[in-house]
């Protein structure tokens, strides 16, 4: 009977999904995407859908977390309330590049032109069985390109691996925990040692001393100086 009853629940998600693209997945299934999509991340990192699909299947214990300090934070509490979205349909690029330079706004805009990306390659989430809890991760997958931002880190291998450390000790997620343990297998002896000796302890270092970087709201901290915004929440100088 109980077998039955859960079934019957499940063909009901698969009826109604929680939120728009939302896939219901057994355990057995998110193990296997899980597993899978680790083995194209740690071949190719720039495979974003396969780093997403690592990040919602093996998130159940750091999601939940990351939504707990949020609702404890007034700041982090109103972001989950109002749910802003980062996206070129949502920001004014034209305002936000007539900011002054070292403004949050005028320095994400040049971060996002120098390296030729955009916010809209952020994948939607599909795998997490809450609502709430894939609001959390699509709001971390749309405020990444801000930590590069705020860290002073490039789009390239070495910037990459340096964020994910500090996204690492900040969120718990097992995908930045991979990415930071297995980002540096593909870089040069010369720029290994400077990983080492140099950013990957002021990552651990910064990225343990800030507050929780979700409970930003950015939408409403464009103007404000990011090395104010760096003080502000404990982020060490970049070295």
């Amino acid at each position: 009977r109980g077998g039955e009853e859960e079934e019957e629940e499940e063909e009901m998600e698969g009826r109604h999904p929680l939120y728009p693209g939302h896939i219901p997945t057994s355990p057995l299934q998110k193990a296997l995407l899980a597993a899978g999509s680790a083995v194209m991340a740690l071949y190719d990192p720039y495979r974003h859908d396969m780093v997403a699909v690592l990040g919602e299947t093996t998130g159940c214990l750091a999601l939940p977390n990351l939504r707990d300090k949020m609702k404890n934070h007034p700041e982090g509490y109103r972001i989950l309330q109002e749910r802003p979205r980062i996206r070129l349909s949502t920001l004014d690029m034209a305002r936000l590049q007539g900011l002054p330079d070292g403004s949050l706004g005028r320095e994400y805009v040049r971060f996002l032109e120098d390296n030729k990306v955009s916010p809209d390659t952020r994948m939607p989430p599909k795998f997490v069985d809450d609502e709430e809890l894939a609001y959390v991760i699509q709001r971390y997958r749309e405020v990444h390109d801000l930590m590069h931002t705020l860290l002073g880190m490039p789009t390239n291998m070495l910037g990459e691996v340096v964020v994910k450390w500090f996204e690492a000790i900040q969120t718990g997620l097992p995908m930045c925990v991979l990415g930071a343990a297995f980002g540096p297998v593909r870089l040069s002896s010369r720029k290994l040692q400077v990983l080492a000796t140099e950013l990957v302890p002021w990552a651990i270092r910064s990225g343990l001393n800030a507050s929780c970087v979700l409970n930003v709201y950015y939408e409403q901290r464009w103007e404000q100086p990011v090395e104010s915004l760096r003080e502000e929440l404990g982020i060490f100088p970049p070295p």
